[in-house]
């Protein structure tokens, strides 16, 4: 697990493009403390810098960037392939030779004799650069479930690409503020991709790579995802057992590691599953790491203890108080690449983590949103209804409805985004107009301006989790954790988004797959005679933090002066009188401290 940087340009002598990788590198480091590396193309034009995590071949032989042994072609890798022991095995039948025992070498022989097509049989959660000497192209790649971030810009005929955000105006290549961020952030809750905080840098679809000529500066955006599955499993015995192999075999190549490993644990079916099953292979060996509260109704320590009493290594138990989150404040705020609202719980469960020693873990992320464990998967269908009325009764209804119906005027617009934040949105176009002094039209433009993607319409549980996958999970929950751990220079594993589980998952009937009586029923089936019945059959917490009663009582956050504006200061009143969820109020913090 690392950063990696670059650049490719024929307009830049090379001692300065140098220099910015050199600088790119450098805003990156706390996800890459182990060591550096630079390679550079005089003749190309081309400068890779990484910044290495050591998890697998700790040695010299591991750094990066990296070429093959014939020096064909360059990689600069972020990430791990999980199954590159059999890659390396099958390619050494067809005559690879291999000098480290890193998979990175295993991505570079696997390019060499497959080409692109090689980029499908990864496995794992992976961004890396590639620069084929011969070809005189260079790829930008992405793993399938977005776990891994790569952020690029074409501009002025120079590819440029990074992990994170920061990285690019630390070099000075791109300083100007995107025009639409604040309006995705008071929307969202974060800012989906591709969009950035910076104009002409985005994010890298999942599943796909960039092919850039390094003599033309032209390039071409591909996907080389296979054809999803349909769906095919009907029975449910044979669904349980599949769900069953597949997770386990997830977990156990996941646990793959030459330095310590462990597994968030909160209390809730996701972690503790996955703890349960990491214990069947590590034992002794692996360590979990929780949290707990003062505030007795977010403090899960009972249902964490049922799973550690059936498992054999140490758990680390900390206490998160109030005073924690002020004096750690600065701190998670400069960790944060892009503003967001979420990321405060993965900061603290990622420092104890790198503070107990380890350097990756494993995490649940993705099984609420394959198995419907969110509200969402119940709404969906009620939404499907109204999208059948009138658009102008829906506007009509919302402008006198109680505060919690006003989301419905999103249905006005036919858009999965719009879907989404009915679902989930935060602050309405009207409110953000008016914190933002300009027009509602132009919020809407800023909003609905991408076409949407061949996604499900039909108003099912499929629908809620492509919602809930792709918008959710991805813009959020990933990128959160990734940036926040990172910064503590720890790698987490998700074992529920293993391309082969994931393929698994979605290829057992709807019927089957969500239950909305008992969210995750076929997961919880499928363990059980592993999992404890307290796990599951209790209401649904998720892994969140007191911070309602926190950032009431933060002074930057609370403290109606450092608003600019009547709506922003009203907003911040509302939150204060506990009219108003702490999300929506640390989006406004947010966006009147970045402006």
């Amino acid at each position: 697990m690392c950063r990696v940087a670059g650049i490719v340009s024929g307009n830049l002598p090379i001692g300065e493009i140098r220099n910015k990788v050199k600088e790119m590198c450098g805003a990156q480091q706390h996800g890459g403390p182990d060591d550096e590396g630079i390679f550079y193309d005089d003749q190309a034009g081309l400068v890779f810098g990484h910044r290495r995590l050591s998890i697998i071949d700790l040695s010299q032989n591991g750094h990066q960037p990296m070429a093959d042994a014939d020096q064909k072609a360059w990689i600069t890798f972020n990430g791990e392939i999980y199954n590159y022991p059999e890659l390396k095995k099958e390619l050494s039948t067809l005559g690879a030779k291999f000098k480290s025992d890193s998979d990175t070498e295993v991505i570079l022989q696997a390019y060499i004799y497959w080409g692109t097509t090689a980029f499908s049989k990864l496995r794992g959660m992976f961004a890396f650069a590639l620069y084929d000497i011969k070809k005189a192209t260079t790829y930008l790649v992405r793993d399938t479930a977005g776990i891994k971030p790569l952020y690029y810009s074409t501009a002025n005929k120079t590819l440029s690409f990074a992990s994170e955000v920061r990285a690019f105006k630390a070099a000075c290549l791109h300083t100007e503020n995107d025009g639409g961020w604040q309006i995705r952030l008071l929307a969202f809750g974060h800012i989906p991709e591709p969009y950035t905080t910076l104009k002409n840098i985005f994010s890298l679809p999942k599943g796909h790579f960039l092919s850039w000529n390094n003599i033309t500066a032209q390039y071409t955006l591909n996907s080389y995802q296979s054809q999803s599955t349909s769906n095919i499993i009907t029975d449910i015995n044979e669904a349980r057992q599949l769900i069953s192999e597949s997770l386990n075999n997830s977990v156990k190549r996941q646990l793959i590691a030459d330095a310590p490993i462990g597994v968030f644990l909160s209390g809730g079916i996701d972690s503790s599953l996955i703890t349960l099953l990491a214990n069947q292979y590590k034992k002794e060996q692996l360590k979990t790491i929780s949290i707990f509260f003062d505030e007795k109704s977010y403090d899960e320590r009972g249902y964490q203890q049922i799973i550690t009493n059936k498992t054999n290594g140490q758990n680390f138990l900390h206490l998160v108080k109030q005073n924690d989150f002020e004096a750690s404040f600065p701190q998670i705020m400069n960790a944060m690449d892009m503003p967001t609202t979420d990321g405060i719980n993965s900061w603290f469960i990622s420092k104890y983590a790198h503070d107990d020693g380890l350097k990756a873990v494993l995490s649940g992320i993705g099984a609420d949103e394959f198995f419907g464990g969110y509200p969402s998967f119940k709404r969906i269908k009620l939404l499907g209804y109204l999208r059948k009325l009138p658009s102008k009764l829906l506007r009509a209804f919302s402008s006198f409805a109680p505060d919690n119906y006003k989301r419905l005027s999103f249905l006005s617009v036919d858009s999965l985004v719009a879907d989404y934040l009915v679902l989930r949105g935060l602050f309405l176009p009207a409110d953000i107009a008016a914190i933002l002094d300009t027009d509602t039209k132009h919020i809407n433009e800023v909003l609905f301006a991408s076409a949407d993607s061949l996604a499900p319409r039909n108003y099912n549980e499929e629908h809620a989790s492509w919602l809930e996958t792709n918008l959710y999970m991805q813009n959020q929950l990933l990128r959160d954790t990734d940036v926040m751990s990172m910064n503590h220079g720890l790698e987490v594993r998700v074992p529920f988004l293993d391309e082969d589980f994931t393929q698994a998952a979605q290829s057992i009937i709807n019927t089957i797959r969500f239950n909305t009586e008992q969210p995750k029923k076929l997961l919880i089936d499928s363990f059980s005679n592993l999992l404890p019945a307290e796990i599951w059959n209790r209401p649904k917490m998720g892994f969140t933090f007191p911070l309602q009663h926190w950032m009431q009582g933060h002074k930057q956050i609370s403290d109606i002066n450092n608003y600019k504006g009547k709506k922003a200061q009203t907003i911040i009143q509302q939150f204060k009188n506990n009219n108003l969820h702490w999300s929506k109020a640390f989006a406004l913090y947010q966006v009147q401290n970045n402006a």
